[in-house]
C-alpha cells in the first residue's frame, strides 16, 4: 500500500500539540532526551513543518532562521520510518529556506543519521560532540536554486 504523505508548514501555536507529541515520542521516550531540553525557547521563533499520513501527524521538523538556517527536531514516528517522510520534510525545509533567501542550512546531526543527511547533500563540519548525551556532528548543505537538487 502506498502512503499519501502531505508536508505542510505548521503554525506552532495552533499545531503545538501535534509537534510536541511526535518529538516527545521520538526524542524523549525513545532516545532519553530530557523533556525540558526538547521543548525549548527557540520553538516560538522557528518555522515548523508537519508531515501527515491521512489525518495523522507522523513527522515534524523546524527551521530556525534566527540561527542562520539551523534545521532541527527532525522526527518521524517509528512506524512511519523508512518511507521517505524525513526526506519529504527536509525538501519542504529546504524550499522554505530558499524562499527566505538562505543559501545554506545546517544542523546538529546525530551520528546515527549521518547517511540520511549525506543523501540530502549535507557535509560534515568539525568534530563529534555530545548534545543531550547523544553524539552529534555539525553538518551543512549549500542550497542551489533548483528546488530539489539538495
Amino acid at each position: 500500500m502506498i502512503m499519501k504523505i502531505r508536508v505542510l508548514e505548521a503554525d506552532f501555536s495552533a499545531d503545538r500539540c501535534c509537534i510536541e507529541q511526535i518529538r516527545i515520542c521520538v526524542f524523549v521516550a525513545e532516545q532519553g532526551v530530557p523533556e525540558s531540553m526538547e521543548m525549548d525557547d527557540r520553538d516560538s521563533r522557528c518555522l515548523h513543518f508537519l508531515a501527515f499520513e491521512a489525518d495523522k501527524a507522523v513527522g515534524t521538523a523546524r527551521l530556525d532562521i534566527g540561527l542562520l538556517g539551523k534545521v532541527g527536531r527532525v522526527a518521524v514516528l517509528p512506524e512511519f520510518r523508512r518511507k521517505g517522510i524525513g526526506t519529504q520534510l527536509m525538501h519542504a525545509v529546504h524550499d522554505l529556506a530558499r524562499a527566505r533567501g538562505l543559501s545554506a542550512v545546517w544542523c546538529h546531526a546525530q551520528l546515527s543519521a549521518l547517511d540520511f543527511y549525506h543523501t540530502l547533500g549535507y557535509q560534515q563540519e568539525g568534530l563529534t560532540f555530545l548534545e543531550a548525551g547523544i553524539p552529534h556532528v555539525t553538518m551543512r548543505s549549500y542550497l542551489s536554486a533548483d528546488s530539489r537538487s539538495s
